[in-house]
């Protein structure tokens, strides 16, 4: 029975009986057809090559790691200034965009 909305059974045996009929005519092509020919319907793959760039970036992080370090050690030491206004007005201006 199909769906009289969506025809997804129809769909799905058309789905089913083009496999079919492509696989057939793959088995026929493989065993008569030309190397070059054999080669333009086997599985293609894909490729993704990085520039020196891309590759330089992923391979090292850009930062101040003296910087991060010594800001590891101030709040550790209790030492590191917060300004908890500003934190606070942060924290409502992103519950304003939540909000939107």
């Amino acid at each position: 029975m199909t769906d009289p909305i969506s025809s997804f059974r129809r769909v799905a045996q058309m789905d089913s009986s083009n496999r079919q009929a492509a696989a057939k005519a793959q088995e026929r092509t493989s065993d008569a057809a030309p190397e070059g020919l054999t080669k333009a319907l086997a599985p293609q793959t894909d490729e993704v090559k990085l520039s020196a760039v891309a590759q330089k970036a992923m391979q090292e992080p850009e930062f101040d790691r003296a910087k991060v370090e010594a800001i590891k050690l101030a709040i550790q030491q209790g030492q590191y200034p917060l300004d908890s206004r500003r934190i606070a007005e942060n924290f409502l201006a992103i519950e304003k965009m939540i909000k939107e």
